[in-house]
């Protein structure tokens, strides 16, 4: 059974491998066996050499809506390790100014800043899928793995621009499942997770406090709703990744995996 999770051998490009899901994700991808090439806006050394201590890995400092900057990225992972077998889409999250509140209606929500959501969500996962999928797809084998969100399963307050990007991702995940295996090899895997409720950069000024810390009323009713009643640790996400980029899923593709302590099925009733 252990065979069917080992990555031992597998290249894998993380984007957004630096924030605090990806980093998790970095870390338990390698700890499977698999060689880590770690993508963010920043160097990621400290985070590479905690990894280097059991694994291989790398940090390329990259932008995933830079299509010179992506092709960049791949060139050095193809020259370090020779080929990609498992992209890792982590690239994303949300703007205070592209959500409404009290003190910003729909109405005037900047224009620019839902695009710069919108965009970062979707092409910061469609773009990467190009540059780094064509390489599965010429060896017609690998795996890519996108994260959408509970906010794409079920249309969450506030976060519009946010929610219609995750809705596109999904919706992408399962266009590009079919048209790999139509036009380039039954052996090629998409995939994606939509993680609930995590207390990330992005999300934590919706659930807490920035004072105190405390929950806001969002927060509240969140864990309310939430049958596990807690918000999800970044280690909560690791094994459904193990799982989906790994043989344990090899007749598994264009499915969205809630990772939600249950949020999705419970109706509040």
């Amino acid at each position: 059974m252990q065979g069917l999770f080992d990555l031992s051998g597998k290249v894998v490009a993380i984007t957004g491998g630096a924030g605090i899901l990806g980093s998790e994700l970095s870390r338990g991808l390698a700890k499977a066996g698999a060689k880590i090439a770690v993508l963010d806006r920043n160097p990621a050394d400290e985070l590479v050499a905690e990894i280097k201590e059991a694994r291989d890995a790398v940090s390329i400092p990259f932008d995933a809506l830079d299509r010179e900057s992506l092709l960049q990225a791949r060139e050095e992972i193809l020259a370090k390790y020779g080929t990609i077998d498992i992209l890792v889409n982590g690239v994303g999250g949300n703007s205070p100014s592209a959500t409404t509140s009290p003190n910003l209606s729909f109405f005037d929500l900047p224009e620019q800043d839902l695009d710069n959501v919108v965009r970062l969500n979707f092409m910061g996962t469609l773009l990467p899928s190009q540059v780094f999928g064509e390489i599965l797809a010429e060896k017609k084998e690998g795996v890519i793995l996108n994260i959408s969100s509970m906010a794409a399963i079920r249309p969450l307050t506030n976060v519009v621009g946010y929610g219609g990007a995750k809705a596109a991702v999904s919706n992408f995940t399962q266009w590009l499942a079919v048209h790999l295996n139509k036009h380039y090899s039954a052996n090629i895997r998409v995939n994606a997770m939509a993680p609930g409720f995590f207390l990330t950069k992005q999300n934590r000024f919706l659930l807490t406090e920035e004072k105190t810390g405390d929950l806001t009323a969002r927060g509240r009713t969140i864990l309310e709703h939430t049958p596990m009643g807690r918000f999800g640790e970044p280690s909560d996400l690791v094994g459904t990744a193990i799982w989906l980029v790994s043989d344990a899923s090899r007749f598994v593709t264009g499915i969205v995996v809630p990772v939600d302590g249950g949020f999705a099925a419970f109706s509040g009733v």
